[in-house]
């Protein structure tokens, strides 16, 4: 790993401009440079031993420079190794293995270039770059378009630095453009022109609700108390959700540049990180990356030389997802049970330790830096003009290619999950979308012409949420999704509040007995009924868009929840009780898989002779139907 010694305190433009060097001589040395990816995603890939054989094998080869970097977004295709060589380009290695890291080092040691990389860059240009070259045997030409459309099709901007910079070195951070901005700010900038700006910009928070960021910090700014804090909420418990865990990963100082900045724009002299206890690799990079800001003179006392101060603590939370609303989150910082409180008064006039208080997701303060160094004008031409710049998606479910994704906003959601996600794994079409988290709806594929942005996914009976967004094919029973979100609901509740502790438990309980093939008539009017009660009557959000994903799967799939009722059928066969399993003999090809698949021996037959399935025995539990090579298990 490389990591620049910090020498000096930066105090102005001249000392900005010694790291940026440094930093420079870090991202393209003279030397070949080998990356790898150790973001989350990587490591739980087997990243960490590539990174561990790569260092045994260059060890103290000085033709050779071994780094690291966070998520590029391509988390279907870790381990990543991205080798750049200089004058010719960057080279990306997918699902690399040891034999795969070998061959890569045999061939950098011979001077070739090695063979196979499924994305190729200028040197010079990060990875959205719309500049290309290719390696022909007559040499390198530049051509269009040599990158994955997982990666073309985006635009990046609050994940800029991921998959590009070491998030550990300070001086790479710099190169990019970072704390420029900040210095820019304490040089010329009035605290009422940055909010201008940031009002000019158009940015919405992106933690789910959408509120203009310019005039929450406006609001904040203009109270009389001499005590104000800025908060950034990295709370994320959506599931499959990982948008902000990538960016404290993989950028953790972009985190600290929008802080800063937007504590001095509201006259703060002190933030919090609240994050997930359950990210400790973003806490190690955010610790050292504030350390390191520290000792460079970018955070503590007279910051850059400047009559203002600044301090970041980081605050672990347990993991409650009832913490990511931000009078919750503001209790749980105060040492109190993390629950929602009435508003108003809001945050940004009483909240933590009834100060006025700033609270911004990790995404929204990253766009921070990039507003002010390239202007409100620029940052308000991408998007809609309701919802300017981009959004940060996790892309998971049953789509081929996993990752991370961002987008202008009002992109469609058919070209995200089809033009960058690829489609179904199956090759099948998708059958819908959830978007928003647990607490978002699910959009039916006929819809997915959808642009993405507040408006347009709040009528559809969904929400943005803070970005994830699970993809589901057909085999999927969407009155047993319903199900899931409510569980994963109802053991998240505060329980404050009765119509969010007991009706999100009725809903799910009626559910169960649906999908259990006790479902009675008059049951989807009755969850309905439920759902719009508790919608009215809750506390606060989190209550109000539980019903969600029940309301949506009705809404859209209701002849689902009429098959379980009715005909006690799961269309989708997933419901245990709701369906029955046999073997195609005609298809059957005697392969003995089925049977070995079978935890509790309900396959009748043997090698050679065709097999069947005992059905007061088996347990529904599919396994012989995925383990099957000719498809000639039958749900029915």
């Amino acid at each position: 790993m490389t990591q620049m010694k910090i020498k000096l305190k930066i105090r102005g433009k001249r000392d900005l401009d010694h790291y940026k060097k440094s930093g420079l001589q870090s991202l393209y040395p003279k030397k070949t440079k080998i990356t790898v990816g150790l973001a989350s995603c990587g490591l739980a890939a087997g990243a960490s031993a590539i990174y561990d054989f790569l260092n045994k094998k260059i060890g103290g080869n000085s033709k050779f420079l071994l780094s690291h970097t966070g998520c590029i977004g391509m988390c279907h295709n870790e381990p990543f190794v991205e080798v750049q060589i200089p004058g010719k380009g960057k080279f990306f290695f997918n699902n690399v293995k040891e034999e795969s890291a070998e061959k890569i080092i045999e061939h950098l040691q011979k001077g070739e270039i090695p063979p196979k990389a499924v994305m190729v860059t200028t040197e010079d240009e990060s990875i959205a770059s719309k500049e290309r070259i290719k390696i022909t045997k007559k040499g390198i030409r530049k051509i269009k378009d040599k990158v994955p459309k997982f990666q073309s099709n985006q635009l990046k901007i609050a994940t800029r630095n991921c998959g590009i910079i070491n998030p550990e070195n300070i001086g790479e951070y710099i190169a990019r453009g970072g704390y420029y901005s900040l210095l820019y700010v304490l040089q010329q900038k009035n605290p009422e022109k940055i909010i201008e700006e940031i009002e000019k910009s158009g940015l919405r928070g992106r933690g789910g609700a959408g509120f203009p960021t310019g005039r929450k910090w406006k609001i904040a700014r203009d109270q009389k108390s001499r005590i104000k804090y800025i908060v950034r909420n990295a709370d994320e418990g959506d599931p499959g959700a990982y948008m902000d865990r990538a960016i404290l990963e993989g950028d953790p100082h972009s985190v600290i540049e929008g802080m800063i900045i937007a504590g001095y724009a509201i006259g703060a002299k002190k933030g919090y990180i609240y994050v997930r206890s359950e990210y400790p690799l973003a806490c190690l990079r955010i610790v050292k990356a504030i350390s390191d800001a520290k000792k460079a003179g970018l955070l503590g006392k007279s910051i850059m030389g400047k009559n203002f101060s600044f301090n970041i603590e980081i605050y672990q939370g347990a993991g409650a997802f009832v913490c990511g609303e931000e009078t919750a989150l503001i209790k749980s910082i105060e040492g109190s049970w993390g629950e929602p409180q009435g508003r108003p008064p809001y945050p940004a006039v009483e909240g933590l330790f009834g100060k006025p208080t700033v609270i911004n997701n990790v995404e929204t303060l990253s766009n921070i830096p990039v507003i002010l160094s390239n202007g409100a004008k620029w940052f308000s031409s991408i998007g809609t003009k309701e919802c300017p710049g981009t959004k940060v998606f996790s892309l998971v479910g049953d789509v081929k290619n996993v990752g991370l994704v961002e987008v202008p906003m009002g992109t469609k959601l058919r070209d995200i999950i089809y033009k960058i996600g690829g489609g179904v794994k199956k090759g099948e079409r998708a059958k819908a979308v959830q978007t928003g988290g647990p607490s978002g709806g699910c959009i039916p594929e006929k819809l997915f012409n959808l642009p993405v942005d507040y408006t347009a996914l709040y009528e559809a009976g969904s929400i943005m949420g803070s970005g994830g967004m699970v993809v589901m094919g057909s085999e999927t029973c969407m009155v047993d999704v319903a199900k899931y979100f409510l569980a994963f609901l109802e053991d998240e509740s505060c329980g404050k509040c009765v119509p969010c502790r007991v009706g999100i438990r009725k809903m799910r309980e009626i559910l169960e007995d649906i999908t259990n093939g006790k479902g009675k008539r008059g049951d989807i009017e009755l969850l309905k009924g439920l759902a719009e009660n508790i919608k009215e009557s809750s506390f606060c959000n989190f209550g109000a868009t539980a019903p969600n994903p029940l309301l949506s799967t009705i809404k859209y799939f209701r002849d689902e929840y009429e098959s379980h009722i009715n005909r006690k059928k799961c269309p989708a066969g997933i419901c245990a009780n709701l369906i029955t399993l046999s073997i195609d003999t005609k298809k059957c090809i005697s392969c003995n898989k089925c049977k070995k698949a079978c935890p509790v021996d309900a396959i009748s037959g043997a090698m050679g002779w065709k097999y069947a399935i005992i059905e007061d025995k088996c347990i529904k539990c599919r396994a012989c139907k995925d383990v099957c090579p000719v498809d000639a298990v039958i749900i029915r």
